[in-house]
């Protein structure tokens, strides 16, 4: 049997359990999927643990995703965002990858969102980080709005092709934007948006990142607007998506895995 697991602190309330269990028993995968929680400043020592103790792969979350640099070789991507949440133990040394830039994409293009033109991310955090690569990759000039802004201009000057505002700015970036992202928690403990309702217009799609709520004060303004909305439930399963088919090398059961996630939420 093989185990793949989950490291983080904490960890009791994480939805990757259901999520890839559903997928092994759909696909008649002998394996399970199990947490571990490191204290703080162990996050090395976990990952050398794991390997030892045959673990075919791990997820990673806060506050670890930057402190198991030191354990991987993380590859291009992670190296550029400065962050790992998934490792791969199959080859010699344990290899460090991102796949929340990943999931953010697959969750767009799930809803038919064409990956072309300008967007908006809001947040400098490690989401928005990540988010900001991943888009910038696939071609789009990137905008960060953040509150405070020295973050945001700090963060463009990492991403190739992006520039850093405060949030301000969002009713002018947002004109003729295709996609924004939500990258920060406003919308997660209380009903309110990071954005103003009236910068949002018909072609924009609006990606959110939080996910419980489902629906978000953003999105629901988007909808008003008649914008494409994806809510952050799609980016979270598509990052666990991603995980699963790297570790197995078989197509994830993607539907399967939503219908788990959801039921979670």
């Amino acid at each position: 049997m093989d185990v793949y697991g989950l490291i983080g602190n904490p960890v009791e309330h994480s939805l990757s359990p259901p999520m890839h269990e559903a997928a092994y028993e759909e696909l008649d995968i002998d394996a399970r999927y199990v947490t571990f929680e490191p204290a703080e400043g162990e996050a090395s020592d976990a990952v050398e643990a794991a390997e030892t103790l045959g673990v075919a792969g791990l997820n990673v979350t806060i506050p670890f995703k930057q402190a198991v640099l030191d354990a991987v070789d993380p590859d291009d991507l992670a190296a550029r965002i400065g962050a790992v949440n998934t490792i791969d133990f199959t080859g010699d040394r344990p290899t460090g990858h991102n796949t929340d830039a990943i999931g953010a994409v697959r969750a767009l293009r799930e809803h038919d969102v064409t990956l072309d033109g300008s967007a908006v991310v809001v947040g400098a955090g490690g989401a928005g980080r990540a988010i900001s690569f991943g888009l910038a990759d696939e071609g789009l000039n990137v905008s960060i709005a953040n509150r405070t802004v020295r973050k945001a201009k700090a963060l463009a000057g990492d991403v190739p092709g992006a520039d850093g505002h405060g949030l301000d700015a969002l009713g002018d970036l947002l004109t003729g934007a295709d996609v924004l992202v939500n990258a920060t928690s406003v919308g997660m403990d209380e009903d309110r948006s990071p954005v103003p309702s009236d910068a949002l217009h018909d072609d924009l799609a609006v990606l959110d990142a939080v996910y419980s709520p489902i629906e978000t004060r953003l999105l629901r303004d988007g909808a008003a607007a008649g914008a494409t909305t994806v809510d952050g439930a799609w980016m979270l399963l598509y990052q666990g998506v991603e995980a699963f088919e790297r570790w197995t090398g078989r197509d994830a059961p993607v539907e399967t895995m939503n219908e788990a996630l959801r039921g979670e939420l």
